[in-house]
């Protein structure tokens, strides 16, 4: 769909679309215990067909989540933005960050914001959730720092029944 997809850039990051050699850190991420929420540990084959939605997103929609890196370094330390697919019943904000070190540094809050303001501002999203398992603490508590609220009515993907919905708020300009 998109020739060129849009790179996002904050104080400390640059999100662009994930590239083919992301897959190790992915993969590392996936088959680790951090990934716990994801239903893929242990699984390579599941975690490759991850991967390459992750990629076709991008070309099925011509938007999904980025890469997230370190001005001046192109590694990928995570996958944070828009997911959408077609079982899935809202549009969802999704994050996913590879390296610890990175965890409290305030990088996935960071990338986070950018990538809703993104939905909301230049694909026109009136809404976004985050489906979250309700044992995954580090995400709810990113969720809850990004504004976002349980929303209990809001409809699950029935591939993630066990998951609950965080609804975020519009991003307010200037803010």
């Amino acid at each position: 769909m998109l020739k060129t997809a849009p790179n996002l850039q904050t104080e400390r990051l640059i999100l662009r679309q994930p590239v083919a050699g992301d897959w190790a850190a992915f993969r590392d991420f996936m088959q680790s215990d951090r990934a716990a929420f994801f239903d893929h540990q242990g699984n390579i084959g599941s975690t490759w067909r991850s991967f390459a939605a992750e990629l076709g997103h991008w070309d099925i929609f011509g938007y999904g989540m980025w890469a997230v890196t370190r001005r001046g370094d192109n590694t990928a330390i995570g996958l944070v933005g828009p997911w959408t697919p077609p079982d899935w019943p809202e549009t969802e904000i999704g994050w996913m960050i590879f390296d610890p070190a990175t965890e409290g540094t305030g990088i996935a809050a960071e990338a986070a914001r950018a990538a809703i303001a993104h939905a909301f501002d230049v694909l026109g999203w009136t809404t976004a959730v985050s489906y979250i398992h309700p044992d995954n603490i580090r995400s709810i508590g990113l969720a809850e720092k990004l504004g976002a609220v349980r929303d209990p009515a809001a409809p699950m993907p029935t591939s993630y029944p066990d998951s609950a919905a965080w609804r975020h708020p519009a991003p307010q300009p200037g803010i």
